[in-house]
């Protein structure tokens, strides 16, 4: 053979190596759609995008039912739809808007517990509020389990001027031609209750056109809720009920008198009473008497 002859086989053996080269590339820009995760292995899990795929979670983080004061309607309203929903009944999207920490996420977290706990299943799928123009093909995910029932949870839900994902948003509320998942559910939490600040509503009504219309594509969206539960900031007798109770499952035990003192005093140097500050006070407070919480 030919020097001639020899040269071509180097050639094509660049080329295929180029070609795996480009191959390997794309396989990393469009990998292949996820495997639907194991759902009997986990309670909970987490959607993440880039790659797409459920992470479950080990333990949920979470406080018992029992704990949660002050929100006792909102409490039985959430739990009494959760497990008409685990049970195959009908049941609403929820919106729990209101006050900063008075519980609206945990409410979410301690119902889904009580709900196993009572003996119904369903599992809680959390996804951030950036990530839902992916929430398509969550829904995609969810679906083809149809053996098992999904509480999908958003929370601090809210949007900005030209903030475009609350359309994404309407796709697990209304659910276009296709229709929501009969297996899915929507739980959101958000400080406001139009899910968008009152300052941009007024700037829509006087700037457009024909201020109604543009005005009820965005407000309209916490509508399609078919709960609304409000959280409102606490009583002192609601706060000081909050700590007893955390102290109580703890097995703190403080004198009425000091446990007073000192939470009025914490709540004063924060300039706000609710339940989150009731819970880092209590975590302060099991902190100086040597107890792990």
């Amino acid at each position: 053979m030919s020097a001639d002859d020899a040269a071509p086989f180097p050639a094509r053996a660049d080329q295929a190596e180029a070609l795996a080269r480009i191959a390997a590339a794309l396989e990393r820009m469009t990998p292949p759609p996820a495997p639907v995760p194991d759902f009997a292995g986990a309670d909970a899990f987490i959607w993440h995008v880039g790659p797409d795929r459920l992470e479950p979670v080990a333990q949920v983080a979470r406080v018992d039912l029992s704990l949660l004061q002050g929100i006792e309607r909102a409490r039985d309203t959430l739990l009494a739809n959760t497990l008409q929903f685990a049970r195959g009944f009908g049941a609403n999207n929820a919106l729990l808007w209101g006050a900063r920490g008075m519980g609206k996420s945990s409410l979410v977290k301690a119902v889904h517990a009580e709900v196993l706990a009572r003996g119904a299943s369903c599992k809680l799928v959390e996804i951030q509020r950036e990530d839902l123009p992916s929430v398509g093909r969550l829904l995609g995910h969810l679906r083809r389990a149809a053996d098992q029932r999904f509480v999908l949870f958003c929370d601090d839900l809210s949007f900005s001027h030209d903030d475009q994902h609350y359309k994404s948003l309407k796709a697990v509320l209304d659910g276009g031609i296709e229709g929501r998942p009969a297996n899915v559910i929507l739980y959101a939490t958000s400080n406001r209750r139009h899910l968008m600040p009152r300052d941009m509503i007024e700037n829509e009504r006087s700037t457009a056109i024909s201020p109604s219309e543009a005005v009820e594509e965005k407000v309209s969206l916490s509508d399609r809720f078919g709960l609304w539960l409000g959280f409102h900031p606490c009583t002192q007798d609601e706060y000081l009920a909050m700590i007893e109770g955390y102290c109580a499952a703890a097995g703190l035990e403080v004198a009425p008198e000091r446990l007073r003192a000192e939470a009025i005093e914490w709540q004063a140097t924060r300039g706000a009473r609710s339940g989150r500050v009731a819970w880092q006070f209590f975590c302060d407070l099991a902190g100086r008497l040597g107890r792990a919480v």
